[in-house]
């Protein structure tokens, strides 16, 4: 069904904004986890971490398969029935999907606590067993943080991703200490004991962050219990979908995304494992000197992933909208979206990865001073560092295509790249001595794969053209200057003070600042979108008057031309009145659209406060759900409208 024969288009739902918030928890958390990880690494020393990461690398896999793509598969079977206002069908889908998750958690758990010893490295395998319990909890919180995003709303997942990571921290450094503390070193076999015990520490903590992350979630569904209680009594559905139908709808739905984001990640896993093998029975090594690599290649992962936290952020925002928008036929809606998130993501993923890359030992210095692999992960942080993009891209990539039904798409290419990886992987291990640094380019190649093979999807499915000058070319030109001065600044205080946190401080402050203001004065980026960010409302303006000078400078050349465009507006820049009329667009699918026509045309973008779309003073306190095309279908229902605020006030 095409776009007009549905009548009025759904107004935009602010899913950037969303992505936002979720995004800001994201790397917060990761900040966090950052911090605790070096003092962490200092209790449990360099062998200790390696058999946490690779123990933590397999929890991973099983977790990917058990319950890290519930929140997205679910969030898009219940964003299509609350399009459609079937509120009993998506309580039930909500209900079947908590018992399928303590079915395949429960599995998973037993599974991993009585198989654990299969690993090639035995301190692993008892770290491993320790997440067990871990495994089944996640599941029950993926299903009520998948349930809040199918309503659009983030900031519960948000805060208890904040929450999970902050008890996280503590009890991790706690644990490890006093577990660490029972074990005396005397002999070498102590001290590798001494490691083990820390690192299962450790794996306790991650536990019980994961227990106020599902305590905090569950208490804020029951307090909305009342209110979905109300919007089913209301629901006049005359379908019910049976429980039959339910559990075969999740399968076919869930399946094709374990299987994406299984596939999608397991190279992490599978890379170790290679890497263990080719070091152990290829190279001679022992398992100390393994696991103390495995701990500088974790290091590098962990710095080089925060930056990816907005895309796995705007994946999350992403999927329910587009499924919502796909199921009722707003196709050209969701090209817009896509376009927008994906200029969103790498207006912030390139400068990171190159200000990571410049910056890669300054920063490893700070975080994880540990003297034994800070060369070697520092120069493993600035390979993997080109990821970033790759990653970020391709991660929301395959989001899309998940959202618009092609749930198989990202299977079949993440398997290609895989495999195409793994091969390249394996015979640069045999016959090169650079085995650390040829993990670091394996990452780099796969999300490079992935990143091409998802794009092409996309063009496919989608009919979707990506436009290049304002999304990739002029921000990884400005980012390029910005590398360059941040690393000068670096320098020059470093020489001047001797102090890496001041010298480092300072030069990520200045390199923001300019990257900022050459994306302004380059117009890679315009207010409208610096205003969808999360506290955008002051990079807006300062855009606007920046804007403003240009529009009056060209305004008056145009008169001094006598080409007579009024009030300065001009044809040749991209915009008019900030309505991107004639813009470069047109090779993304938008030509004709302008923007004007299109579902912002009511959104009063011209008074810059989103008052007609709910959004008064930019804070959305009327949530997503004040234009979401609920008063058109049924504008009388003042006590319906009243339960769909309800969440917000919550």
């Amino acid at each position: 069904m095409t776009d007009s024969s549905r009548g009025k288009k759904p107004s935009g739902d602010g899913f950037i904004m969303q992505a936002g918030i979720l995004a800001v928890a994201g790397i917060l958390s990761r900040v966090i986890g950052l911090l605790y990880n070096s003092p962490v690494t200092a209790i449990i020393g360099d062998e200790g971490n390696g058999y946490y990461e690779y123990a933590y690398k397999a929890y991973t896999v099983v977790l990917l398969v058990a319950s890290y793509s519930i929140p997205s598969a679910i969030s898009k079977v219940i964003a299509q029935r609350l399009s459609l206002r079937e509120y009993r069908n998506a309580q039930r889908v909500f209900r079947c999907a908590m018992i399928y998750v303590i079915v395949v958690g429960g599995v998973a758990s037993l599974l991993v606590f009585f198989f654990a010893d299969r690993l090639n490295l035995s301190g692993s395998a008892t770290v491993l067993r320790f997440f067990a319990p871990t495994i089944f909890l996640s599941g029950i919180l993926g299903v009520l943080r998948g349930y809040f995003q199918a309503h659009r709303t983030m900031l519960q997942t948000s805060f208890s991703q904040i929450l999970e990571q902050i008890l996280n921290a503590v009890a991790s450094i706690w644990m490890a200490y006093i577990l660490t503390g029972l074990v005396p070193v005397a002999t070498a076999a102590d001290q590798t004991k001494r490691a083990v015990y820390g690192a299962t520490g450790v794996a306790i903590g991650t536990g019980v962050g994961v227990v106020a992350g599902l305590l905090f979630m569950w208490s804020i569904y029951r307090l909305n219990r009342a209110t979905i209680k109300r919007r089913i009594e209301r629901d006049k559905t005359p379908l019910e979908e049976s429980n039959k139908d339910i559990f075969k709808l999740i399968f076919l739905v869930v399946t094709p995304f374990i299987l994406s984001t299984f596939i999608y990640n397991i190279n992490t896993f599978l890379n170790q494992t290679i890497f263990n093998d080719m070091m152990e029975k290829v190279k001679g090594m022992s398992d100390v000197g393994i696991s103390t690599l495995n701990s500088a290649i974790g290091k590098a992962t962990k710095l080089s992933n925060i930056p990816i936290a907005l895309s796995s952020a705007m994946s999350v925002a992403l999927i329910p909208g587009i499924a919502g928008d796909f199921s009722m036929g707003y196709t050209q809606l969701c090209r817009e979206k896509v376009g927008r998130a994906i200029r969103t993501t790498m207006f912030v993923a390139i400068p990171a990865a190159v200000g990571i890359g410049v910056l890669a030992k300054p920063i490893m210095t700070l975080l994880y001073p540990q003297p034994e692999v800070l060369e070697l992960s520092s120069t493993l942080l600035m390979i993997m560092s080109a990821g970033v993009i790759f990653y970020s891209l391709s991660t929301l990539s395959s989001a899309v295509l998940q959202g618009i039904g092609k749930v198989n798409s990202p299977v079949v290419n993440a398997t290609v790249a895989l495999v195409i990886q793994t091969a390249v992987l394996a015979a640069l291990l045999y016959w090169t001595d650079g085995a650390t640094y040829t993990m670091a380019a394996a990452v780099v190649l796969y999300a490079l794969l992935m990143c091409i093979l998802n794009g092409l999807s996309v063009r496919k499915h989608l009919q979707y053209r990506q436009e290049w000058d304002k999304t990739f070319i002029r921000p990884l030109l400005i980012a390029v200057v910005m590398g360059g001065i941040c690393f000068g600044v670096y320098a020059g205080i470093f020489y001047l003070c001797g102090i890496n946190i001041i010298a480092l401080a300072v030069a990520v402050m200045i390199g923001a600042m300019v990257y900022l203001f050459l994306a302004i004065k380059w117009r890679a980026v315009g207010a409208e979108e610096l205003r969808r960010l999360p506290m955008g409302s002051r990079l807006a303006r300062l855009a606007e008057r920046s804007q403003s000078t240009v529009r009056s400078r060209r305004g008056r050349e145009a008169g001094t031309r006598e080409k007579g465009y009024p009030g300065g507006d001009y044809v040749d820049d991209d915009y008019i009145n900030d309505n991107y009329i004639d813009n470069n667009y047109a090779d993304n699918g938008y030509a004709d659209e302008s923007y004007a026509d299109n579902v912002y045309a009511d959104e009063s973008y011209a008074d810059k406060s989103y008052a007609d779309n709910g959004y008064a003073d930019e804070s959305y306190a009327d949530n997503v759900y004040a234009d979401e095309s609920y008063t058109d279908d049924n504008p009388s229902d003042d006590a319906q409208r009243e339960d769909e605020d309800y969440w917000l006030d919550e």
